[in-house]
């Protein structure tokens, strides 16, 4: 990283999207980011999101490498305020995450890598992310306190002790990486973390958290997608969507 914190950064910004899984938790059908959310796939929110932020110029979203096509297809009915591609994913999250990489152009400096299980992260923390690699923070996450208490438990599901929650945070997407950094992690790591981050923490280089939002939820069981349907509800009623 060659800016210290302060310093601004030239270059494109582009924002990878891992997109083949299929979300088993979610119940049966469609691989998850391809479930619709309000009658649009979550995927497509998830793009627009990004793209709308006006920070974005990339998105590249990693799709089932048996669906890429019909992924292609779905995305060139929508409109977005960046240039989107497609490429195929892997079998593993951080496989997909490597492949994208590999797609992005030269001049591209500033990674963002975002979950399309997000669909409705707002705009403001897509900002927030980018603004932090751009004064030179070479790895940026958002994140939320955590409100419940946390106990530790042990193999017979006895409490152990009381975790001090004033220190943890709940980490959201997207995370934001300088690009160096987010290849420097996947080459040098075979950890076979779902979290960007968790890579480049494994390196030693420090991690900055910015405020996340609670509307940046992950679509991950049914509950979430009655939660996620009424936000789009809530922001087509106010005219946002």
């Amino acid at each position: 990283m060659n800016a210290s914190p302060g310093e601004e950064q030239a270059g494109r910004t582009a924002a990878i999207v891992p997109a083949a899984g299929r979300g088993e938790r979610l119940g049966p059908g469609a691989p998850k980011a391809l479930r619709t959310l309000g009658g649009i796939p979550m995927l497509v929110h998830a793009v627009r999101a990004l793209a709308s932020s006006r920070v974005i110029d990339l998105v590249v979203v990693a799709a089932p490498e048996e669906s890429l096509d019909a992924v292609t297809a779905m995305l060139g009915e929508h409109s977005f305020a960046a240039d989107v591609t497609v490429v195929a994913g892997g079998d593993t999250r951080q496989d997909s995450v490597a492949r994208a990489l590999i797609s992005l152009p030269a001049d591209i400096d500033i990674v963002l890598v975002h979950d399309a299980a997000r669909p409705l992260v707002p705009e403001q923390v897509v900002t927030a992310v980018v603004a932090a690699v751009s004064a030179g923070h070479p790895a940026v996450v958002p994140a939320l306190p955590i409100v419940d208490t946390v106990k530790e438990v042990d193999e017979e599901e006895l409490v152990v002790c009381t975790v001090d929650r004033d220190r943890l945070r709940a980490v959201q997407t997207p995370q934001g990486f300088d690009r160096t950094v987010l290849q420097r992690a996947h080459a040098e790591s075979d950890l076979g973390m779902t979290d960007d981050a968790g890579l480049v923490e494994a390196l030693g280089i420090p991690v900055l958290v910015v405020p996340g939002h609670e509307e940046a939820l992950k679509v991950t069981r049914p509950f979430d997608l009655i939660v996620a349907e009424a936000i789009v509800a809530r922001r087509r009623a106010s005219g946002v969507l």
